[in-house]
């Protein structure tokens, strides 16, 4: 059996996140899409366990004792003596948040599929990926299809969240990427501001289609923001309802989303209820600055629902 509940692959970052906008005042702390959701998934309880690499320098270590303070196994995670840590900026606006980034070279985008290291993917229920692994360098896109192919063989399920940033590939190839990454995931996560960039529709419905035939042959769970999400099981279409809240930074709420959810189906919740306690948890995580900070605990989660 399994002793590991989630295991996930990606590019953790140092985050500078503005907290008063229009003015040079940042808060530091720490992101990067999976990170963010394992340790958002550790929070409710699940055991899991992070592959990454970090830079050899004081930001990758802290970043290590981040994930050990959060319960999060590091024992997959490389240090790079010749390489940084990556980092971001988070401004805040009318428009909402947006991003800058310092990751060329940096560590993790270093991964190879020879990073994959010992038998974590093995041990656990749930390999968890993103568009982002896939698009930050070649050797990285290599390494995610490397563990998703390990995940299969040993049995665990695949999820994948679009997290589509068109600053690090082409439209087309982010297209073409991830039609083939969606064809191989169990769960695929999409948002529907990705999903435009990738279809060329806003509708949800239409955009569900196309993900179908795309290939998609797993659970699709389409992320509305505010509007909620709708599950696409296969056989039917049912739209959840989001915990309306007054937002300050929405920086981290897809990628809470992604680990409560997992979180919650490893703890048994059917997907309706899964889902519902993923979109509670993401609309706590818009009630603070940063990514990894505002994250709900389970207790949090449980006192709303």
């Amino acid at each position: 059996m399994p002793d590991i509940d989630i295991v996930a692959l990606g590019e953790p970052l140092v985050e500078l996140n503005q907290t008063r906008a229009g003015e040079p005042q940042y808060q530091q702390g720490f992101g990067g899409d999976t990170s963010n959701a394992v340790i958002a998934a550790a929070r409710q309880g699940a055991r899991c366990a992070y592959l990454t690499r970090v830079g050899g320098d004081s930001f990758g270590a802290q970043l290590l004792e981040l994930w050990k303070t959060e319960g999060v196994d590091t024992s997959g995670v490389e240090v790079d003596p010749d390489a940084h840590t990556g980092l971001y900026f988070v401004q805040h606006g009318p428009q909402g948040h947006s991003f800058s980034y310092l990751r060329r070279d940096s560590a993790a985008s270093r991964m190879t599929p020879a990073s994959l290291k010992g038998q974590l993917i093995e041990r656990a229920r749930y390999l968890h990926v993103s568009g982002i692994s896939l698009a930050i360098s070649t050797s990285a896109c290599d390494t995610v299809f490397a563990a998703i192919e390990r995940a299969h063989a040993a049995g665990a399920q695949v999820s994948l969240d679009s997290n589509l940033r068109l600053r690090l590939w082409p439209v087309d190839r982010a297209r073409a990427i991830l039609r083939e990454a969606l064809r191989q995931a169990d769960l695929f996560l999409p948002s529907m501001d990705d999903m435009q960039h990738l279809t060329g529709n806003d509708d949800p419905e239409r955009t569900l289609d196309w993900i179908r035939d795309a290939g998609a042959t797993g659970v699709v769970v389409l992320k509305l923001g505010k509007d909620g999400s709708i599950i696409d099981d296969g056989h039917g279409r049912k739209p959840v309802a989001a915990l309306r809240v007054d937002a300050v930074d929405a920086t981290g709420a897809g990628d809470c989303f992604a680990g409560s959810l997992l979180a919650r189906r490893c703890k048994g919740d059917s997907w309706e209820d899964a889902v519902r306690y993923a979109n509670v948890a993401a609309a706590l995580s818009t009630l603070g600055y940063g990514a990894v900070d505002p994250l709900p605990s389970a207790e949090q989660v449980q006192a709303k629902l």
